[in-house]
């Protein structure tokens, strides 16, 4: 069995969206294979293997949304505690020198950096999870120990 992951309510609305993409693909590939099968020997029918080999994918992809979304827990932005760097929390925090980043922080399966959402399980959130606003914490990244400060938490 799978374990938890959590969830915003967008998160989870984009999973079901992508299912029922692939669900509606699956029984197209399923004719691409019919259609495949009449050209012949199945032992050297490339287009047979591809869509086999295609529609093996999407049943794959399709199983591991449906876990997902079966032991998905939606995180309810309204209960998440500010105080402190938890999942569902935006935080901006100022570097060394003085950059300053903005992120939000979501489980893996939300992570997108190109819209600053980053994993509660990267090192970067692994080092400031539990810690407050003002804090200055010193977090070990894969390019060397690095200190942080959190300038804000809040909910976007």
């Amino acid at each position: 069995m799978m374990e938890k992951i959590y969830l915003t309510r967008k998160g989870r609305e984009k999973l079901i969206k992508e299912l029922e993409e692939l669900q509606k693909r699956k029984p197209l590939i399923q004719d691409e294979i019919s259609k495949a099968r009449e050209y012949g020997d199945l032992k050297e029918n490339s287009e047979y293997h591809a869509a086999k080999e295609t529609l093996s994918s999407l049943m794959r992809r399709i199983i591991e949304l449906e876990s997902k979304i079966t032991c998905a827990k939606i995180i309810d932005e309204k209960s998440i505690d500010t105080d402190r760097v938890f999942i569902g929390v935006t935080i901006i925090i100022q570097d060394e020198n003085y950059n300053d980043y903005e992120y939000t922080v979501v489980d893996l399966e939300e992570a997108d950096i190109g819209t600053n959402k980053i994993s509660v399980q990267s090192p970067l959130v692994q080092g400031l999870l539990g810690h407050k606003e003002g804090e200055i914490c010193e977090v070990k990244l894969p390019s060397g120990k690095t200190k942080f400060k959190i300038l804000k938490i809040f909910i976007k």
